[in-house]
């Protein structure tokens, strides 16, 4: 991240430079059309004949191209800083950054048109996820990925709903809870609850007028009466306060806007959970993790190749070391065998004996040879 960190304050003094070259532009610009008003304001009171004004015309205009000239030139000279501070940033990129990374990655990795497909089939959802269904449309065109429709609709509803969320309108999100209510249940989701808690608190935001329709509105808690008591009697509370404004009560952390990122992202999370999906996009998740594996490895590669140490990572689908991602990316358990100490694979699958224990396949391959 050092890295990154280095190439990001070249891109600061860059985008600073920017904004005070415009600045400049902005200041330089009006100043000239203010001297040019004035002259021409000077002229025009001077009083004086078409004969007499012959000299002072051309004394003026000659001082105002001056002016002018001198003013490009200042600005041209400053536009050139501009050019080196952005030459620095491809300096750093190329000082901090490896451009060859062929060492650590397998090279027939993507020769089977299989793997192409799936590679293609995951840029697909993803852009989905992000809502750019035109883009995804056109990926799949030119890559020739077909993308069956029961697929594309659930991204369809989900950005639909969110787009409205992000608008601050409940409804859409609301029809689609109600009508999944059953499986959100299921699952042990808030979503509904929060859904109605928080266009009760849009109510409330109203003041006096709306106090009517939010206790009408109120009945829509009973379902989730026994699970939320605490969070209903709190807004019940707070109806006190409406004479005042919920803004000016104990009550008025209600109308944070906090409140609708975090609707937002439970809706993304219980659909994803409906959906069957991973509530972030699979390409982020690898894309990500790669970024923080690729130094290490070619950190580990360099190390190698100076001591000679041939053989040590002969197998590109194997790593040499282990590389601490996080808890975030922890997605599956690893269970590696306690006699030959190695991490069981899918051709190597755990085996349960008998006496409960556990075991690699190999390894019990090889207490069958040896007789045990």
């Amino acid at each position: 991240m050092e890295q990154c960190a280095c190439v990001e304050r070249e891109l600061d003094k860059v985008l600073y430079r920017f904004v005070m070259y415009g600045h400049l532009s902005e200041e330089s610009l009006d100043e000239l059309l203010r001297y040019v008003s004035e002259v021409r304001r000077h002229l025009a009171s001077s009083g004086l004949k078409d004969g007499d004004l012959t000299g002072i015309v051309y004394s003026s205009m000659s001082q105002c191209c001056k002016n002018i000239k001198e003013s490009l030139q200042r600005l041209a000279s400053s536009h050139k800083d501009i050019h080196g501070s952005v030459s620095k940033v491809g300096k750093a990129i190329d000082r901090n950054f490896d451009a060859e990374i062929s060492a650590v990655v397998a090279d027939n990795v993507w020769e089977l048109q299989e793997r192409q497909k799936y590679l293609s089939e995951t840029i697909v959802e993803h852009l989905y996820r992000q809502g750019m269904l035109n883009v995804a449309e056109d990926l799949c065109k030119e890559s020739g990925v077909a993308i069956d429709i029961s697929m594309k609709q659930p991204f369809l509803e989900l950005n639909r709903i969110l787009e409205a969320l992000k608008m601050r309108d409940l409804h859409p999100a609301l029809e689609w809870a109600i009508t999944n209510r059953q499986r959100l249940l299921d699952h042990n989701s808030t979503l509904e609850f929060r859904l109605h808690r928080l266009y009760f608190i849009s109510l409330l935001s109203g003041g006096m007028k709306n106090q009517a329709e939010a206790l009408q509105y109120a009945r829509h808690f009973q379902p989730f009466a026994t699970q939320h008591q605490r969070d209903i009697q709190i807004l019940m509370g707070s109806l006190v306060y409406l004479r005042i404004g919920i803004e000016n009560s104990p009550y008025r952390h209600l109308l944070e806007n906090t409140n609708w990122s975090d609707i937002c992202t439970i809706f993304t999370r219980d659909a994803c959970a409906l959906l069957g999906l991973s509530v972030e996009s699979p390409l982020s998740v690898s894309f990500s993790s790669g970024c923080m594996a690729l130094p290490v490895l070619m950190n580990i590669r360099q190390v190698i190749e100076q001591r000679q140490c041939t053989g040590v990572w002969s197998h590109k689908d194997e790593l040499p070391i282990e590389i601490d991602l996080g808890k975030k990316c922890w997605y599956h358990s690893v269970f590696s065998c306690p006699i030959l100490r190695q991490q069981t694979t899918e051709t190597n699958p755990p085996m349960k004996l008998i006496c409960g224990h556990v075991i690699s396949r190999d390894a019990l391959n090889k207490l069958i040879n040896t007789g045990k």
